[in-house]
C-alpha cells in the first residue's frame, strides 16, 4: 500500500500533517501513535504465546491417552 506513495508523497503528508496539526502537536501525536503501536504489538505477542500454550495442552493430552 505504502510502496506506490513515493518520497515525493511522503514529504506531501508530512507537510499536510504540519499545516494541520502544527508543529506543537506533532510529537505528542507520534509519541500516542508509538504507544499504541508497542501496545498492538505486546498484546498480539500475548495473543501467540497463549496459543502455543494451548496447542502444546492439547498436544500433551492427546500423547497421554495413546
Amino acid at each position: 500500500m505504502f510502496s506506490n506513495i513515493g518520497i515525493p508523497g511522503l514529504i506531501i503528508v508530512l507537510i499536510l500533517a504540519l499545516v494541520i496539526f502544527g508543529p506543537k502537536k506533532l510529537p505528542e501525536l507520534g509519541r500516542a501513535v508509538g504507544q499504541t503501536l508497542k501496545e498492538f504489538k505486546n498484546s498480539t505477542k500475548e495473543l501467540m504465546d497463549d496459543e502455543k500454550e494451548t496447542v502444546k495442552e492439547i498436544a500433551k493430552s492427546s500423547e497421554s491417552s495413546k
